[in-house]
């Protein structure tokens, strides 16, 4: 399956060389406004290929996106230490703005997969601008934030985070929710699996497990400039959910009218994920508060929402 990934930075270029090593694309097509960048990042990669598997990789303008399944839209300008997500807007809405045309130009059958921050509020702008289907397009949302969290709760109660559900919804910043209440480990209640393996959640504990999933990031922008692996591997998800029609559930954000009615805001919930793109969408049980917490997140993007 052909992928292209517009912007080849660190997180495209993290994910262009995850979907090498794992197999997840046969053709890969970069493009980014530096084109010097795009052709160094090809090579590089395509010298990784020997050892996984046959990857063609290619660098060059817009038209090398014709016949892409999936387009990850991974440009803009990178967040900043000590800027929150939603302050990277105005830069990045204008980048978007110039580009999504290009995208939907040469790959028209393509499925948008919006990467870049804020990926909410830029998730909103690529369905308008781009007249895609429902469905068709979509962003990362709150993927690495729900591994985040399946994986210190693995860490906590001594399982591979593969066995554990729990979700989280919501903006991918400052207002998502964790969701506690319906999370379990192979189909048994969190906090009662933690007590039957002696590791009980304590409130400090899991204040101590929102801290370090609500705000992850930060400390690895201050100390490395940028996130990159962690999205890498979650585009590389997404891409063998369509690539295989997993019909995987996946926490992404697209339009929730869920949360809002007809002024929807784009966030995060579970959603049905396979060869066309998004085919459906829950929503759990949630308790009062988290319902609330869910709404105040909603009610915070559709504020942001570009015009």
């Amino acid at each position: 399956m052909k992928v292209g990934i517009v912007g080849t930075g660190a997180v495209g270029s993290s994910a262009a060389y995850a979907m090498i090593m794992s197999g997840a694309a046969s053709e890969l097509a970069l493009i980014d406004p530096n084109e010097g960048l795009a052709r160094a990042q090809a090579e590089d990669l395509e010298d990784a290929t020997p050892f996984a598997g046959p990857v063609h990789v290619s660098a060059g303008g817009y038209a090398g996106l014709a016949g892409a399944k999936v387009v990850a839209l991974c440009c803009g300008a990178r967040r900043l230490p000590g800027e929150s997500r939603l302050e990277l807007l105005g830069r990045n809405a204008a980048i978007f703005k110039e580009i999504i045309a290009n995208v939907v130009e040469h790959a028209p059958e393509a499925i948008l997969v919006v990467v870049s921050n804020p990926v909410d509020v830029l998730t909103n702008l690529v369905c308008r601008l781009s007249g895609l289907p429902e469905g068709r397009v979509f962003g990362t949302g709150t993927l690495l934030d729900t591994a985040r969290f399946r994986a210190r709760l693995g860490g906590i109660v001594g399982v591979s985070p593969r066995s554990i559900h729990a979700y989280v919804l919501g903006e991918h910043g400052e207002s998502e929710v964790l969701i506690w209440s319906t999370a379990s480990v192979g189909g048994v209640p969190l906090e009662q699996f933690a007590a039957q393996t002696g590791h009980p959640l304590t409130p400090e504990l899991k204040a101590g497990i929102d801290e370090g999933v609500r705000h992850g990031a930060a400390g690895i922008i201050q100390g490395k400039g940028s996130t990159c692996y962690g999205i890498g591997g979650g585009i590389t998800q997404i891409v063998r959910a369509i690539r295989d029609d997993e019909r995987a559930l996946l926490t992404l954000s697209a339009p929730s009218p869920e949360l809002g009615g007809e002024a929807a805001a784009c966030l995060s919930l579970p959603r049905i994920l396979g060869s066309g793109g998004i085919e459906r969408t829950l929503l759990p049980r949630l308790e009062d508060g988290e319902r609330q917490a869910l709404e105040r997140s909603a009610a915070i993007l559709r504020e942001a929402a570009l015009d």
